[in-house]
């Protein structure tokens, strides 16, 4: 008899993730969305805790790994350059979509009463503060607060550390290696429970969201998701079949699992290790990839930028506020700059769109307009986000595997 062919984890995933949507408007239609709240969503965070809490070990041992590998400290210089690079030409290019889809829709916006509204904006951090903040005071710390940034760069130092010292210090490169493979057996465990975890998080978000999306702001999600489909049809197709020689069929069906999880979770962070194992498994290497994603977790907002351009739009609408070719210039400069200067800043989304209207001269007050359905636009951002940095691995990859054959040569 033969054997009857598993599941993939993508068809997992998307199983979870559909019958989680089913779950929650039989809950909404009921009337039990708390109830989906308090009892099911418990369960969606302890899948996502898990996640979290195996990120830390990974880049930190996977970057000292991969960096012993290189061997050489420009080679890591090399990497990178490149990826803040194409990080910020994509953000760029991210907006200017936003930005014409905005301006598309516009007409078709609902414009909601402006009277009496009420936010206030976490304080942005200034390039120097966030330059500064970017190396630890302590090793402890940035581990137990997953500050990525920071744990990236004590991983580099380290990585450095034991290559320049040589003999003495291969003996801790092995147990680096050692625990890498360790941590990288405990992701596969935690991500075994993948589709469980996409239905635990899913089914809450409609039990409670489902009537706001077919509300007042359904033509401003509409315009937004249609542009971070455009943007990675277009932007990540071109980049990765020109400059990364994979097709793009082949990458969006690689990525599938890792799209479905940061759609269910709008957690860069906790989507992290499975973006890792799919980037790997199109072909991205693993000293690249270990590097390039940890980083573009923490810097790389494409899907962020595109809601920025939207949301401005949108809010300059409410308030009756024309935006002049050189305000929506203004919006793309400071978006792609906010993208590294909020790095790392919980709700960084929110703080950058604070950053874009104050820079144009657009009430800041104006995101409580959007802020009820942020997790709504937070969903597909993080989406579009992991797509990018998983993108950027595999060009990397590449362009690194071309340079080293050439010099072999």
């Amino acid at each position: 008899m033969q054997k009857q062919k598993k599941l993939s984890l993508a068809m997992q995933i998307f199983i979870g993730l559909a019958l989680g949507i089913v779950a929650g408007l039989i809950f909404m239609l009921t009337g039990k969305a708390e109830w989906a709240e308090s009892y099911i969503r418990p369960f969606g965070t302890i899948f996502l805790n898990l996640l979290k809490f195996i990120v830390v070990p990974i880049v930190l041992t996977s970057i000292i790994a991969g960096v012993i590998s290189m061997s050489d400290i420009r080679k890591v210089g090399s990497i990178g350059w490149k990826t803040v690079v194409y990080y910020m030409c994509t953000t760029a290019f991210a907006v200017v979509i936003g930005l014409i889809l905005a301006n598309v829709f516009k007409g078709t916006f609902h414009v909601l009463q402006t009277s009496g509204l009420e936010y206030e904006a976490a304080d942005s951090v200034s390039f120097m503060d966030t330059l500064v903040n970017i190396f630890p005071s302590n090793f402890i710390q940035p581990m137990a607060d997953a500050t990525m940034l920071q744990v990236i760069v004590i991983a580099l130092f380290f990585g450095f550390g034991i290559i320049v010292a040589g003999e003495k210090g291969k003996a801790l490169a092995k147990g680096i290696n050692s625990l890498a493979d360790v941590s990288m057996a405990v992701m596969t465990m935690i991500l075994k429970l993948s589709p469980f975890g996409v239905f635990c998080l899913i089914t809450p978000v409609v039990a409670v969201n489902g009537p706001e999306i077919l509300g007042s702001l359904a033509m401003v999600l509409l315009a937004a998701y249609i542009a971070y489909i455009i943007h990675a049809v277009v932007v990540y197709s071109t980049t990765v079949r020109t400059l990364g020689g994979v097709s793009p069929l082949k990458f969006f069906k690689g990525m599938a699992p890792a799209m479905i999880m940061g759609f269910s979770s709008a957690s860069s962070v906790g989507t992290l290790p499975l973006n890792l194992e799919c980037a790997e498994k199109l072909g991205a290497r693993r000293d690249v990839a270990s590097f390039v994603l940890p980083l573009g977790a923490t810097i790389n907002m494409d899907g962020t930028a595109i809601y920025q351009g939207v949301c401005a739009i949108f809010i300059a609408t409410c308030y009756g506020v024309n935006l002049t070719l050189g305000q929506m210039v203004t919006i793309v400069l400071t978006a792609t700059l906010a993208s590294i200067g909020t790095a790392g800043v919980p709700g960084a989304g929110m703080v950058m769109l604070a950053m874009v209207l104050q820079s144009v001269g657009l009430p800041v007050e104006g995101i409580a307009l959007v802020a009820g359905v942020d997790r709504i636009f937070d969903m597909g951002r993080t989406t579009v986000n992991i797509t990018g940095d998983a993108a950027c691995s595999i060009i990397i990859s590449r362009l690194e595997s071309k340079k080293e054959a050439k010099k072999a040569k």
